[in-house]
């Protein structure tokens, strides 16, 4: 309904949107999920969810039936070839800082068809890009966004993965953490930061009165540096620390130096903001 020109109302306060996610963490019971990890790696789309084994044509055949069906009768983009990789472009590099420059030289196409295109796939859902959270500093990134892609099994297709080392979960982990803020949470704005030493929060939910909650997804428990926390709350003091943990274990937290970090599992974490707020 929002990319297409049928409507020509706007059906303000007639309308709820819905923004519906691949398999949450907190359905995979549902669908009879073996582990978290095949979840990452198969990714969240009912059909390979449901599947018994690998199917490696599904998503090379799902990204053709979205041109065909929603890209080019919608919008009627026409280069097809470089729209395709574009879309693999990303979905190899998600959950990284985009470069507009980069994609448009590996696409070979122009800045102003990259960002046509960008606008596209994130009012079809086959991407997000997340804002730098900022108070302005001169170290901060406070423009560059973070483009993420819509579903982790496309991204893991789209690198050549078929297996999972425990170093590739993390990213992907937090594709997990951030459809579940976006579902439960739809009206809170999510953001991350980062500054120019490479220090980054992954993700940030300002909650007013300058208190900012900061989350950073662990896929295992044991040795978490403090430096980018430390970083972060040096410019902003005031707000609840998180960390999200892919394995299971008992939630718990710790005082480091002035602030308090509690860590969670993923099943947890909207439960722990709710109550929060």
């Amino acid at each position: 309904m929002a990319a297409t020109r049928k409507f020509r109302d706007s059906l303000t306060g007639r309308k709820r949107v819905v923004h519906l996610v691949p398999v949450l963490p907190d359905e995979m019971e549902s669908f009879e999920c073996r582990t978290l990890e095949q979840r990452l790696l198969w990714g969240g789309m009912p059909d390979r969810i449901l599947s018994a084994s690998p199917d490696p044509g599904f998503y090379n055949e799902w990204l053709d039936s979205y041109f065909a069906r929603d890209v080019q009768e919608l919008f009627s983009v026409g280069k097809r070839k470089a729209f395709l990789n574009l879309c693999e472009l990303l979905f190899r590099q998600s959950g990284s800082l985009m470069e507009i420059t980069s994609l448009a030289k590996h696409c070979g196409i122009s800045r102003p068809t990259v960002m046509q295109y960008l606008d596209v796939m994130e009012i079809t859902h086959l991407i997000r890009m997340i804002r730098p959270f900022s108070g302005g500093g001169r170290r901060e990134i406070i423009a560059q966004p973070k483009v993420y892609a819509f579903d982790t099994g496309f991204v893991c297709h789209f690198r050549g993965w078929d297996s999972l080392r425990p170093e590739d979960c993390g990213g992907l982990f937090e594709h997990l953490v951030l459809d579940l803020l976006r579902s439960h949470l739809p009206d809170q704005s999510v953001m991350y930061w980062r500054d120019k030493q490479q220090r980054e929060i992954d993700f940030v939910l300002p909650a007013g009165s300058g208190a900012v909650t900061a989350i950073e997804c662990k896929w295992s428990r044991g040795g978490f540096n403090t430096r980018n926390l430390d970083a972060f709350r040096a410019l902003y003091p005031d707000g609840r620390n998180l960390v999200v943990v892919g394995q299971s274990g008992e939630g718990f937290s710790r005082r480091v130096g002035s602030y308090e970090i509690t860590f969670c599992e993923v099943s947890d974490l909207i439960a722990l903001l709710s109550n929060h707020s």
